[in-house]
């Protein structure tokens, strides 16, 4: 890729804000309403806000201190051991692995939340009439309608990419502008709706998945992992740091995305409470729509609804971009399946795109058989939980910087700078991973996912050490 086609500030920016206000921004307030009260959610906002912040700061820093470890944060792990050893190869598959299968996840909740909006316009999208049975499984026309718009969103936004990466970067962008500005107009209206009745009382009772009253505390620490959500994608510039024109523009990418995409989260959920019952946004598969109807009526919803679609749509390209580039990045670096680091004439690596929607397709199935919003909360924790993993190993890996003195020549100031920053970002990591495992079917079904890896470790293990006695030989 020239350095004319590279990927300029802007198109950064645009590819953090397009990935992190994707389909959270849509589903989340109905999500964060069930485990918390207003003043739980304003609380896990601001909580996770300061937890990401000083975790893009450990991006920022590690994109400039080691630009040749460019790919993405589970790059970083194969550098917590000896250089060369099958601990760093495995370290470094095994972060890859769970952080591509995260992306995978999240990638299927913002295909699945398309959907959901696109019911607004073709109601037989959430249909229950039964269409066929066999056994105990009984398929009903909303699902498979649901099913088949998911698996077109999909590969038709894969062909978009395979055609050129950077027109696909500069419809994202396109789709990213369209919806901050859209957004900005629903906070317009919204403050003239709210309704402060409805968030009444701030600290109204939550009760756990056993029935048990949860404390304001509780509250926060249970919505923590669904806001981590919104913020999954704030690394995208880092990912496609190799695509970057100016290394630095990755970590302002990163900043400026960031409060961006928080000013809108905090503004559009704070909102959408305020302009609907607890219990109708509870009950809710669009919250933003139903809360926009209530003002502008069914005209008002439509336009909602269309500009949820350009986001979505926007936000699908990103993440089929973002998904596929992890395992390419990971291949060269020689700590991935090396089949994934092919790429075609165009630099776009088209054999990691395809067979990465090919196992993302596998979780399209899960709307065949559950609700929309169903589907979206069990991916999104899964996903969320994923990328925990390359988050801690990043702020470990810059806690090891600063300890050994690595590229910080006779700069003190920054070094203890950033050492407070890298141990907080590690804090901040390790209490997620803490709270967000407490589900136990969560945490199984999270862990099989992870370690399922381990069967294709062998190859690259195997490649690892061919590369050694290569390198052994000519000493």
């Amino acid at each position: 890729m020239g350095q004319n086609k590279k990927f300029g500030l802007w198109i950064l920016t645009a590819l953090v804000v397009g990935n992190m206000v994707g389909s959270g921004i849509f589903m989340l307030p109905r999500s964060l309403s069930e485990v918390a009260s207003p003043l739980g959610v304003l609380g896990a906002w601001l909580l996770t806000g300061l937890g990401v912040l000083v975790t893009v700061l450990v991006f920022g820093n590690l994109a400039i201190r080691k630009p040749e470890l460019s790919g993405g944060p589970q790059i970083y792990a194969k550098e917590l051991f000896k250089p060369g050893s099958n601990a760093s190869t495995l370290s470094g598959f095994m972060a890859t692995w769970g952080y591509w299968i995260g992306n995978l996840a999240g990638n299927i909740a913002i295909i699945t939340t398309f959907a959901g909006y696109l019911s607004t316009f073709f109601p037989i999208m959430t249909s229950s009439a039964e269409l066929f049975k066999i056994g105990s499984f009984t398929l009903k026309v909303g699902n498979a309608i649901t099913f088949l718009v998911c698996t077109l969103l999909l590969w038709g936004t894969t062909m978009i990419i395979l055609h050129g990466m950077e027109g696909a970067g500069k419809l994202n962008f396109a789709a990213t502008a369209a919806k901050v500005i859209g957004f900005l107009l629903f906070i317009i209206i919204g403050l003239f709706a709210f309704q402060k009745a409805n968030i009444l009382p701030l600290a109204a009772a939550r009760v756990d998945d056993a029935g048990n009253s949860m404390s304001i505390f509780s509250q926060i620490n249970k919505a923590a992992i669904t806001t981590l959500w919104a913020f999954v994608g704030v690394e995208s510039a880092v990912v496609f740091a190799p695509r970057a024109r100016k290394q630095i523009d990755v970590k302002r990418a990163s900043i400026l995305g960031l409060f961006i995409a928080l000013a809108i989260y905090i503004g559009i959920s704070t909102l959408v409470m305020g302009m609907l019952p607890q219990d109708q946004l509870i009950a809710s598969d669009k919250p933003l729509i139903d809360a926009i109807e209530t003002i502008l009526g069914p005209i008002g919803a439509k336009l909602l609804a269309g500009l949820g679609l350009i986001s979505l749509f926007g936000s699908s390209l990103g993440w089929v971009m973002l998904t596929g580039e992890i395992p390419f990045q990971a291949a060269k670096h020689g700590i991935f399946i090396p089949q994934f680091g092919k790429e075609n004439q165009k630099g776009i690596p088209k054999f990691s795109i395809i067979v990465t929607n090919m196992i993302g397709q596998l979780f399209i199935f899960s709307t065949v058989s559950n609700s929309i919003s169903q589907a979206f909360d069990f991916i999104i924790y899964i996903a969320t939980l994923s990328y925990l993993v390359p988050y801690f190993i990043s702020s470990v890996f810059q806690l090891k910087l600063v300890v050994t003195g690595e590229t910080y020549h006779n700069s003190k100031k920054a070094r203890w700078m950033d050492g407070i920053i890298a141990f907080l970002a590690t804090i901040y990591s390790v209490w997620v991973i803490y709270a967000g495992t407490a589900d136990i079917k969560i945490f199984t079904f999270g862990v099989v996912l992870i370690a399922s890896g381990i069967i294709f470790s062998r190859q690259v293990l195997k490649k690892g050490n061919e590369k050694m006695k290569k390198e052994n030989s000519k000493v």
